[in-house]
């Protein structure tokens, strides 16, 4: 009788991206699925979603599947994600792709429109604050985690010289600081927890750019997969400290 334990199985990761039909969000996921994780595309739209893990999952070695996430509704994220879990096994990586930019060279922190403040933060801020809440007990039964905030160059105190924009500046600056005391929170858990700023990439939010997306999602893509030595708390662009 064969006493030889069965080798391992290697652990699929399961990996959430939100904001994941389009853009950056897009090629995040088409870089992990090429990595072999499987991946969730989340979106407000369940169409657009389900339609972009579609277009994925012709052409990649992991499982892709689309859901319908409203990352500013309580409900929204917490069936998402428990659904997320329940289906595929766990929440292994998190990357909070999702974000809206609805301020623009006219908009002054003098004179702020704070409608449109609020609706930066709900998104921008919050979303990440809540989505992130949702995974980590999950991340912590399995004692692995990855979650990857997608922040700005405009988010660096070192580097702003202009007052345009101060609702996503000002949102990205807190996305960072929220960043930083999770992975505070979390260190010794194996849950690393980094932001990173994919450049000026051209998207439908930023026409005019020339960054090509595949090169805005490699530095995601990189702290979503770290080694269990990796950095946590930090903030990145092209694989390297940013100062912020």
């Amino acid at each position: 009788m064969d006493t030889h334990e069965p080798p391992a199985v290697p652990v699929r990761r399961v990996a959430v991206v939100t904001g994941g039909s389009r853009g950056i969000g897009l090629e995040i996921g088409r870089q992990l699925s090429r990595l072999g994780l499987h991946v969730v595309l989340t979106g407000r739209d369940e169409a657009s979603a389900k339609e972009a893990a579609d277009q994925i999952a012709e052409h990649g070695p992991g499982l892709v599947v689309g859901a319908r996430l409203d990352v500013r509704d309580d409900d929204s994220v917490r069936s998402t994600f428990a659904e997320i879990a329940r289906a595929h096994g766990s929440i292994d990586v998190l990357v909070n792709n999702a974000g809206i930019a609805i301020d623009g060279p006219a908009h002054r922190a003098s004179a702020p429109d704070f409608s449109r403040v609020e609706e930066t933060l709900a998104t921008n801020l919050y979303g990440v604050w809540r989505c992130s809440t949702a995974a980590i007990p999950f991340m912590r039964e399995r004692g692995y985690g990855r979650i990857v905030n997608l922040s700005s160059t405009m988010a660096s105190l070192a580097t702003t010289t202009t007052g345009e924009s101060p609702a996503y500046r000002v949102s990205k600056v807190s996305l960072n600081m929220l960043t930083r005391v999770l992975a505070a929170e979390l260190e010794g858990t194996g849950i690393l927890v980094n932001a990173a700023s994919p450049g000026y990439t051209k998207t439908d939010m930023s026409p005019r750019a020339t960054r090509p997306v595949e090169d805005g999602a490699d530095t995601p893509v990189w702290l979503a997969t770290l080694p269990d030595h990796g950095p946590t708390g930090g903030f990145f662009y092209d694989r390297q400290p940013l100062e912020w």
